[in-house]
Parts: C-alpha cells; sequence; structure tokens
C-alpha cells in the first residue's frame, strides 16, 4: 500500500524496546504521544495509532481506555466480560471503533482517523480477530468482526480506514 521509497521500521527495527507512555484522555493525544516519543527519542519520521470502541450507552466508553476497560493487565476477555455484563438490559448497543493515526513527517504533525459504526451483540459470536471483535457487529454486515474473519475485517475497519487515509497522503507528497 506504501509508495516507492517509503520504508517501515518497527520499534524493534530501531531499537526501542520501553513500554511508550499513553496517559492522554483523547485518542488523537495517545497517537501524538507515541509518535512523539519516538519522533524526539530516536530521529525518525514516525506514525503511531490509538484505537477506541465507544459505545453510545455508556457515554463513550471504554473509549481511550479500550484495551483496559477492567484493569490495567490488558485482558481482553475480562474487558468483554465487562463490556457485555454493562449493557446487559440496554436496549442502546451503538456503537462505533475509531483509530486515530498521528504521523509526524518533517518536523510537521498530522492525522488520520477511521471510523467503523455498528452495536455491540449480546453474546460473542465467531472466532476469527481478537479483543471485541466477537461481539462488535460492523453496520450493514450483521455479523461480528470474529465471525466476517480476518481478511474482511482488514478491508472494512476502522484501521484499514485510517491507514488507506495515510497512505493516500504520503503519496500525494
Amino acid at each position: 500500500m506504501l509508495p516507492e521509497g517509503v520504508e517501515i521500521l518497527s520499534l524493534a527495527d530501531i531499537g526501542c524496546h520501553e513500554d511508550i507512555p499513553e496517559t492522554s484522555d483523547t485518542l488523537e493525544g495517545n497517537a501524538l504521544q507515541k509518535a512523539k516519543y519516538v519522533y524526539e527519542k530516536y530521529g525518525y519520521d514516525c506514525f503511531a495509532d490509538d484505537t477506541g470502541l465507544e459505545v453510545d450507552a455508556l457515554g463513550g466508553a471504554p473509549g481511550v481506555h479500550t484495551a483496559r476497560y477492567a484493569g490495567q493487565d490488558h485482558n481482553t476477555e475480562a474487558n468483554t466480560d465487562k463490556l457485555l455484563r454493562e449493557l446487559k438490559e440496554n436496549f442502546n448497543r451503538h456503537a462505533r471503533f475509531r483509530t486515530v493515526i498521528a504521523l509526524i513527517i518533517e518536523k510537521e504533525v498530522h492525522f488520520f482517523d477511521g471510523v467503523v459504526v455498528g452495536e455491540i451483540s449480546t453474546e460473542r459470536r465467531g472466532t476469527d480477530g481478537f479483543g471485541y471483535d466477537p461481539v462488535f457487529i460492523p453496520e450493514d454486515t450483521g455479523k461480528t468482526f470474529a465471525e466476517l474473519g480476518v481478511a474482511v475485517k482488514n478491508q472494512i475497519s476502522h484501521r484499514a480506514r485510517a491507514v488507506k487515509k495515510l497512505v493516500a497522503y504520503l503519496l500525494e507528497i
């Protein structure tokens, strides 16, 4: 997907093995915080992302706390259990997955976002994917991300939509 001449290095490739802080109260803030950390400490143009599941009935939660919704240990099963428990009696299951990518290139900051609207199922369905995939039903599909499978999810997901915008920008410059 990337234009010719763009090379992606992983954190391991540049010798970054530390846990990069994510202390902002917004997805944009966390994505920028991670990109700035690498840019300032290692000197590379960089992009980083943050993703959140925003559920209307929960006032946008878990949002920026999506990965740690049930605690600091990133336990996806516990996160999903907590979400289903909190929505148990609620008929409003409208939700959206949102990814924000922060790009720092030649000292300039750019943001790219991707959103998938859908709803939360009443139970886990499907076996592909990770995290909340077994309970998130993207609009107009009738199936959870876990039922759709990784190949389909990677084409329609919030992250895929944000990455497409990032790539389009890189192709323009």
